[in-house]
């Protein structure tokens, strides 16, 4: 498999739902998840700001730090481990569909998000509007 085809594999979360995230995208999310500890989820979501109106936020924060009414989804990378995403209902409006990939490259380079929903996006990909 080229490096290329290997990049185009997405993976969807344990329940065939959540964000789509790229074969790459998951390494990189499989080793930072490791190296964050087991309390520690990723928090995917959208705020007001950015160039194009919104801005797609990456954090991680702790487990306990989820309500209810968040969408939490379990993904299983390739190397075996599994780690947790969550977001909150209100982002998920804008990002549902969203594939999350990874770039390694020198100049624009880290998570790149492609946003179905988005009308418009920015040059450095990190802000949208719709």
């Amino acid at each position: 498999m080229s490096i290329q085809e290997s990049n185009s594999v997405t993976h969807s979360a344990n329940d065939g739902k959540g964000i789509l995230i790229t074969q790459i995208a998951m390494q990189q999310l499989s080793q930072l998840c490791q190296q964050q500890g087991k309390d520690k989820i990723l928090r995917v979501g959208v705020r007001s700001g950015g160039c194009s109106g919104m801005s797609y936020t990456m954090d991680f924060v702790s487990s306990l730090d989820t309500t209810q009414e968040d969408e939490l989804y379990e993904y299983s990378a390739p190397n075996g481990h599994s780690f947790k995403v969550v977001c909150d209902p209100k982002s998920l409006l804008y990002i549902y569909g969203m594939q999350l990939d990874f770039s390694t490259d020198l100049i624009g380079g880290g998570f790149n998000f492609t946003n179905p929903n988005a009308t418009q996006t920015c040059g450095c990909g990190s802000s949208f509007s719709v």
